[in-house]
């Protein structure tokens, strides 16, 4: 039985340029002047500098195609290509997952940093000055190498041993390690070597004068860890048959102490981020100002000697094949040139167009700097008011940074849906997040509020949320619970 159907596919199609000019909008300023160097060294017929006053390329254009199309003899057509198969997830670029778009060719020249020594090295180095027989020297450094970058041993004992008999021919027992592996712990920064937070703080405890505050802080680690890492403080009070003003002054040195100190060698190579922000909004005479990194603009020229190349062959009067393949090279040279230096001026237009309208949309808060006064704004409410793309907005948003009189914020925090308050007003999640954070920081310490309390708090301020939600709030600001923000 044959049976007729008729399906209605709409897709959205867009073209290898289209495609391109995507991607250089989404390119934050570092990655963008790395995309410009790489296009000028992949095509002899782009050139930086100003722009040409006359280009006889483009006079010839048009007669070059008038008379040679037919011994070409194909026809050039635009492949149509699915937005999908080319901006997949797989293909989202590091300066996406990094806020590192700093430029090695910015005017603010970075700090060079010295390559140094890793951190086991530096640990290693240190192993000559204890004293250890031959086997205990490589169970030793063999500990060092388990040491991650944090400072910890994060492995059983009984698994070093086992790996060091089948790795090293060393067969020792746990007893022997935890005798080696405490002369270890006796390595440079204080702490190293530990297997826990525990007894990470105690070694670098016992390595201080004895002071009474010392002593009872390293007493409380050692027989109240756990009510300590809960803050059960009446408990420890309890236990410990001490004063508040003991706990106090125990605690205060504990908080100095280093919980990973793996983090504390100077020498230990490590991420510098640097962000150069894309645009720059200035208060200029109580109104905003807004400017585009002038690296973001660069001046780009057709190459003279590629004109003159297809102006020698439009005056040539014999054309021999090598001749129409040689010039049809120098022609798609042109035409890629050309299409990059259009691309680029459509680049800043669009990153101007975008920031200023989210610009003017959150005008009182980049008056004010006031995160209260953000407005509920969602990409759709940009994207309409430009008449563009969401996708184009979010490319803009997600990967640029903004030079605010308040510092320089990543464009995507601007963005925030909306709640209604008790007048029936569209207000931001950012603006209840802002008064959440603040009710934490004016309650008080010995009594932090609980979820539920913070939730009526907001109620009574006009922000009728539930607790569940204000857990979520405090969550993603990144805020401990109640009991762990207690203090005495």
């Amino acid at each position: 039985m044959l049976k007729q159907q008729l399906n209605l596919k709409l897709s959205q199609k867009l073209s290898p340029q289209q495609i391109q000019l995507m991607k250089l909008i989404q390119l934050p300023t570092q990655a963008f002047e790395q995309r410009i160097k790489q296009e000028l060294e992949e095509n002899p017929a782009l050139e930086d500098g100003k722009l040409e006053t006359k280009d006889e390329y483009e006079e010839y254009e048009d007669d070059y195609n008038e008379r040679d199309r037919e011994d070409e003899g194909t026809e050039s057509i635009e492949a149509e290509i699915d937005v999908d198969e080319y901006l997949s997830d797989d293909e989202v670029p590091n300066y996406r997952l990094q806020a590192n778009n700093y430029s090695p060719d910015d005017d603010e020249k970075s700090v060079p940093y010295a390559s140094g020594t890793s951190f086991t090295q530096y640990l290693t180095t240190q192993l000559s000055t204890l004293r250890f027989d031959e086997t205990e020297e490589k169970i030793a450094a063999f500990l060092v190498g388990s040491v991650d970058e944090s400072g910890y041993l994060r492995r059983e004992l009984q698994d070093v041993v086992d790996d060091l008999a089948f790795t090293q021919n060393i067969y020792t027992d746990e007893d022997s390690v935890e005798k080696v592996l405490k002369k270890v712990q006796e390595l440079d920064p204080a702490g190293v070597g530990a297997r826990s937070l525990q007894e990470c703080l105690l070694i670098q405890l016992r390595r201080k004068e004895p002071t009474k505050a010392v002593e009872l802080a390293e007493d409380i680690l050692d027989r109240s860890f756990d009510q300590f890492s809960k803050k059960h403080y009446t408990k420890i009070i309890s236990r410990h048959d001490i004063s508040e003003d003991e706990l106090r002054e125990a605690i205060d040195v504990i908080e100095h102490l280093n919980p990973k100190p793996g983090g504390s060698y100077s020498g230990y190579t490590r991420m510098v981020e640097h962000v150069i922000p894309d645009f720059t909004i200035k208060i200029v005479d109580g109104d905003l100002e807004l400017s585009l990194n002038g690296r973001n603009a660069p001046q780009m020229h057709v190459s003279r000697d590629y004109s003159d190349m297809l102006k020698g062959y439009k005056e040539s009067k014999e054309k021999t094949k090598a001749q129409k393949d040689a010039v049809m090279f120098i022609k798609q040279k042109l035409d890629a040139a050309k299409w990059f230096i259009e691309a680029i001026q459509q680049r800043q237009q669009t990153l101007m167009v975008t920031m200023s309208a989210i610009m003017n949309y959150q005008k009182e808060y980049f008056l004010t700097g006031d995160e209260r006064n953000l407005r509920p704004m969602i990409l759709k409410d940009i994207a309409d008011e430009i008449e563009m793309d969401v996708s184009t907005v979010s490319r803009v948003a997600n990967s640029k940074y903004v030079d605010t009189p308040y510092g320089t914020k990543l464009i995507k925090e601007f963005f925030s849906e909306s709640m209604k308050n008790d007048q029936g007003e569209d207000v931001s999640t950012r603006e209840i997040k802002k008064i959440l954070e603040m009710s934490i920081e004016e309650e008080d310490k010995r009594k932090p509020l609980t979820d539920e309390k913070l939730a009526k708090v907001l109620k009574d301020k006009g922000y009728p949320i539930a607790r569940r939600t204000v857990a979520k709030y405090r969550e993603q600001l990144d805020i401990s619970v109640a009991r762990l923000r207690k203090e005495i």
